[in-house]
């Protein structure tokens, strides 16, 4: 049986998060194309964009005695070429999160993100 505190970590990391800041770029590039963002699912796939980056995701859920982390490997694109990099990401509350993307044989920037509120659709 999955411990409750574990399952509450992982849940806090699921969803769509708003990058507001990262170490190697300005938000003007990050968020030019979309609001730069992560979005984190459930099964350990997800899908990243700032700038002119894209990128799919797959992790996986590590818990330590303090914290959840989403660690994962990406395959992507920068303006048409070709990426692949690793990084991860915790939750810092509910509502915020910080983490790092590193691309292989290149760059690395830490990030601060945002959960993106989820609005309720009026029946």
């Amino acid at each position: 049986m999955k411990n409750q505190k574990q399952a509450a970590s992982k849940e806090m990391l699921i969803g769509t998060w708003n990058i507001v800041k990262m170490s190697e770029w300005d938000s003007e590039y990050c968020n030019m194309e979309v609001q730069a963002y992560i979005l984190i699912q459930r099964n350990g796939h997800g899908e990243f964009q700032f700038g002119s980056v894209t990128g799919d995701m797959w992790g996986e859920f590590k818990r330590s005695a303090k914290e959840c982390t989403f660690d994962f490997t990406f395959e992507g694109s920068d303006e048409g070429d070709d990426i692949s990099g690793d990084g991860w990401m915790k939750a810092t509350d509910k509502k915020n999160a910080e983490g790092e993307i590193r691309f292989h044989g290149g760059d690395k920037s830490r990030f601060l993100s945002k959960k993106r509120s989820v609005k309720k659709r009026k029946e």
